[in-house]
């Protein structure tokens, strides 16, 4: 039997489709999901749409660490609130499968007045898969991000391209980084599980690029 994956999705920015993408590979792993700090939307949170999108029985879903309010930054969240993050308290799950952890926007957004997503992604030390959608600047974000988690040490299993497939951009960031391409998930007027199911199937095999680490 193969170890169980324990992989981060981080964003080269917001409104990039990362809970898609957790969903596609929750579902093509099997996988749990976790994401750590909920910002606003509690009621519609990502670890709702995550679970309504996965088809299969095995997943489990984690509860939040932090569950904030208002839809902003996870430290401007937190003020509001009352509440100062404490990255001590976020404690990946016990689980012996597969899990899928989604931070909460790009790398670089901060929790609190000394730490980023970033410093989470470090002390938890775990691969991250970096979320890449094609828009005006989106090479330059995807290369800061690249090499933010290279500065750092953060190993980087790969990037998973979401959106319009644009190939001259992602083969230039393919090239220039030297990182796998994960999959693709193509631009979908609707999510459904089918859509999901659909790109889990398309993916390669994961447990391939965990040995490139």
């Amino acid at each position: 039997m193969s170890k169980p994956l324990q992989l981060i999705v981080a964003g080269i920015g917001t409104e990039i489709g990362k809970t898609v993408a957790s969903a596609v590979l929750v579902e093509a792993l099997q996988a749990d999901y976790w994401k750590p700090i909920q910002s606003g939307a509690l009621d519609d949170s990502d670890t709702n749409t995550v679970r309504q999108l996965v088809s299969n029985s095995v997943s489990v879903f984690h509860p939040e660490a932090y569950r904030l309010t208002q839809p902003l930054s996870p430290h401007a969240a937190a003020a509001l609130d009352g509440v100062t993050i404490d990255m001590s308290k976020i404690i990946v799950p016990d689980t012996d499968n597969s899990l899928i952890i989604e931070l909460a926007g790009g790398l670089m957004v901060p929790l609190n007045n000394h730490d980023l997503n970033i410093d989470l992604v470090q002390r938890l030390g775990l691969p991250v898969v970096l979320v890449s959608r094609n828009y005006l600047g989106s090479i330059n974000h995807t290369l800061l991000s690249v090499e933010a988690c290279r500065s750092r040490a953060i190993p980087l299993l790969g990037i998973l391209f979401n959106g319009p497939n644009v190939p001259a951009s992602e083969g230039f960031i393919l090239k220039y980084t030297g990182l796998p391409c994960i999959g693709r998930i193509g631009q979908e007027d609707v999510v459904t599980k089918d859509v999901i199911k659909k790109y889990a199937s398309l993916l390669p095999g994961l447990h391939q690029f965990i040995k490139l680490l």
